[in-house]
């Protein structure tokens, strides 16, 4: 009889990679962002990416990030975590678990308290400092929501497309 195989991936890691992978579709040429929805029983409830409303052409509107050039993607990108709970289609997310690779800013920080997130679990905390992220964290921490960094023991997840 052999043993199981050693060296395989946390729960965590499991979905903070799914949501790595879901970054992986946005567009955006500075900032990929994703995010992962999980309920208690570890199924993934939705997804999400950065990247413009349905029906919003990424050839048509802006990616630029600096005002001095004109306008800016700030007013149409929806963010990762608004795409994922958005994306789930009126499940409950009652009690669920936030895989997200970029700290929530302060407008996702609403969606995710009234959405019914309880648990928020995050890469990089880039933007510590700023007021969005302040004021997201002071939003969740009176919400009740647990904020998680995650420290991966895996530095890489390998996936093989072709045989």
């Amino acid at each position: 009889m052999s043993e199981k195989r050693n060296g395989y991936i946390s729960w965590e890691e499991y979905f903070m990679g799914v949501a790595l992978l879901a970054s992986q579709r946005s567009k955006d040429p500075n900032t990929q962002v994703g995010a992962c929805i999980v309920d208690e029983q570890n199924r993934i409830l939705s997804t999400g990416y950065n990247g413009f409303p349905q029906g919003c052409s990424d050839d048509e509107y802006p990616w630029n990030r600096d005002e001095a050039q004109g306008e800016t993607k700030y007013q149409y990108v929806v963010h990762a975590e608004l795409n994922a709970i958005l994306n789930s289609r009126g499940k409950s997310l009652a009690g669920s678990r936030l895989y997200v690779s970029l700290f929530p800013c302060h407008e996702c920080a609403k969606a995710i308290i009234q959405s019914g997130v309880k648990e928020v679990y995050y890469l990089s905390d880039k933007y510590a400092n700023t007021a969005s992220t302040l004021a997201s964290k002071r939003m969740l921490a009176s919400a009740g929501v647990k904020t998680v960094q995650i420290h991966p023991t895996h530095a890489d997840i390998v996936l093989h497309l072709a045989n």
